[in-house]
């Protein structure tokens, strides 16, 4: 799903729900990180941080599964209450200090958001194909150059401007492959909600840096999934029914590749520049890729494919290293 990854010490709950920030949209964001927070070997953080991406993608197939077998609610539903109890665990284990009014507040946003987020995603998931899915994520950090614009107050360079126009050109090339496969109408609709949980992902990664300056991996793990729990509970006494006794491995193993992916994520961003971090994200797409084969029998399109490069291109380009750093937002705001 859209990865919640924690920025510098920053550190991705998800969203992630999930699915932290981005790597890519990670870049364009982060202050430069005091040198002596950095791991003297850069590549054990980006061998963590690909690990931890490995753990995501695991944590999509099963949730797409999941989704198919007893509907997309249900498998958020027991998955962020499964997520809940083993944050729980480990939360009262690391004997944290009690949370603070602002570092609340965040995690109360970013969890009631983060449950739409994660909606709109995983039921998309479940009507097209895992790699396609993942392709359409990458525009998220692309509308976050926007979103940075209207409530950071950054000027957008021209070359952010050239990059999403490529990135959005990469979206239609998916598409028009979509179109071609002959997918049908769900699979078009399961894109759409796709690219809207992109949206709201954008929004999360100006949450995310809030957060990350606010409190610690296993901290925002719980809350977030604890407010995600309970945000879906909500629903229960309509729609939520048992899940049967063959899912209960897939659900428990989906919460533990979420919180373990976290918790990697969490170390790598607090020992690496994220810049050097951002190719990571997208080994996503190679996860997804093969995943979706060898699980749902998903054969990969020669258009996605190209999509997906233009989508990466585009994303690289707005976020590379010498483009101008956004400010960096106030943990109190």
């Amino acid at each position: 799903m859209l990865r919640m990854v924690p920025l510098p010490c920053k550190c991705r709950g998800g969203i992630r729900g999930l699915r932290g920030v981005t790597a890519a949209a990670a870049a364009a964001i982060a202050p430069a990180m005091s040198a002596s927070r950095l791991h003297p070997r850069p590549a054990i953080p980006f061998a963590v941080a690909t690990l931890g991406i490995a753990l995501f993608s695991g944590m999509d197939a099963l949730m797409k599964g999941l989704s198919l077998a007893i509907g997309t609610y249900n498998a958020l539903l027991w998955r962020t209450l499964a997520g809940a109890a083993i944050g729980g665990a480990l939360y009262l284990a690391s004997r944290s200090p009690r949370p603070g009014r602002a570092a609340l507040r965040v995690h109360l946003i970013r969890g009631t958001m983060g449950s739409l987020m994660a909606l709109l995603f995983f039921w998309g998931l479940a009507r097209v194909p895992m790699a396609q899915a993942i392709a359409l994520a990458f525009v998220a950090p692309l509308i976050a150059l926007y979103l940075a614009a209207v409530m950071l107050k950054e000027r957008i360079e021209r070359g952010a401007i050239l990059a999403s126009l490529l990135g959005f050109a990469g979206v239609v090339v998916i598409l028009v492959g979509q179109a071609q496969a002959e997918l049908g109408r769900e699979a078009l609709l399961g894109s759409i909600a796709i690219l809207a949980s992109a949206g709201l992902y954008a929004w999360n990664i100006i949450l995310m840096r809030q957060q990350a300056q606010l409190a610690g991996p296993v901290e925002i793990a719980f809350f977030v999934a604890l407010i995600m729990a309970a945000c879906f509970a909500l629903a229960a006494p309509f729609l939520a029914v048992a899940p049967p006794a063959e899912q209960l491995p897939a659900i428990i193993g989906s919460a533990l590749l979420a919180l373990g992916s976290l918790m990697l994520l969490s170390w790598a961003y607090a020992r690496a520049e994220a810049q050097r971090l951002a190719p990571v994200e997208y080994t996503g797409f190679v996860w997804a890729s093969i995943f979706g084969w060898l699980i749902f029998a998903e054969p990969i399109q020669p258009l996605t494919l190209a999509g997906a490069a233009m989508i990466v291109g585009a994303c690289w380009a707005a976020t590379r290293p010498h483009a101008a750093p956004m400010p960096a937002v106030e943990a109190g705001a």
